[in-house]
């Protein structure tokens, strides 16, 4: 039994500890997300052009007819393309489910970046942003989709260290039930205000204080499989 299995790592140095063939992926599928975002921020870029060309500021000036349904069209095949890049990345399912998480963090991440480098927008982090239009207008400031982002790649790095290094990872039912009720919760968070955006109104306060508690179950689940994962392991005795 290696010394890596027998005696946990801090995370810092856990999630460090790749084999090449890894280092070699994360660095295309960085690639891919980062070009993938740019052509997102230019089509934002082009419709902020076209309909807000003082710029952009609620109330939304809404999108209808034809050019509602191809926004709606390409946000959805956006989505299908983070799946084929992750799906074609690896023939393990969690190095798959890594590579999507990896790719749509980075992409919204760089996506922002790419805004502020073509716009200078946004203004602050707790502007307020159109985030998604399914299966209705999502609404938050941006360091909200930024946090997520940056914990859903931390946990692909962890996968990505834990599938290298050997170490199970397993993730019980209920927890798996806990991440689903977690999301959901922050989806409705997002989509809430859908409505008053629809009628021309204003984005409300946006309750940064439910947004964490809600996102503090996902986070605290992760950091348990990872633990789980780390633990050391004896021949004598199996996972609990």
């Amino acid at each position: 039994m290696s010394k890596a299995q027998d005696h946990p790592l801090p995370w810092p140095v856990a999630a460090s500890r790749f084999a090449p063939s890894t280092h070699r992926r994360l660095l295309w599928l960085t690639v891919f997300a980062v070009a993938m975002a740019q052509m997102e921020a230019a089509v934002v870029v082009y419709l902020r052009a076209l309909l807000y060309p003082e710029g952009f500021a609620f109330p939304l000036r809404l999108i209808t007819g034809r050019i509602a349904w191809v926004e709606i069209a390409r946000e959805l095949a956006t989505m299908f393309m983070i799946l084929a890049v992750a799906r074609l990345s690896s023939r393990d399912p969690w190095r798959r489910f890594a590579g999507f998480l990896f790719i749509f963090g980075i992409w919204d991440i760089f996506y922002y970046i790419w805004l502020w480098v073509m716009l200078a927008w946004p203004p602050s982090w707790f502007t307020s942003d159109i985030l998604f239009l399914i299966p209705m207008p999502w609404v938050g400031p941006v360091w909200a989709p930024i946090l997520i982002s940056v914990c859903m790649v931390a946990a692909s790095v962890t996968i990505y260290s834990l599938r290298d290094r050997y170490h199970p990872i397993r993730v019980y039912r209920w927890e798996w039930t806990v991440v689903g009720l977690s999301a959901m919760v922050l989806i409705g968070i997002f989509i809430w205000p859908a409505s008053t955006i629809l009628d021309g109104g204003l984005p409300p306060t946006f309750p940064w204080l439910l947004f964490l508690m809600a996102l503090a179950p996902g986070v605290g689940v992760a950091v348990r499989v990872w633990n789980r994962a780390e633990r050391p392991r004896h021949p004598s005795r199996s996972f609990p």
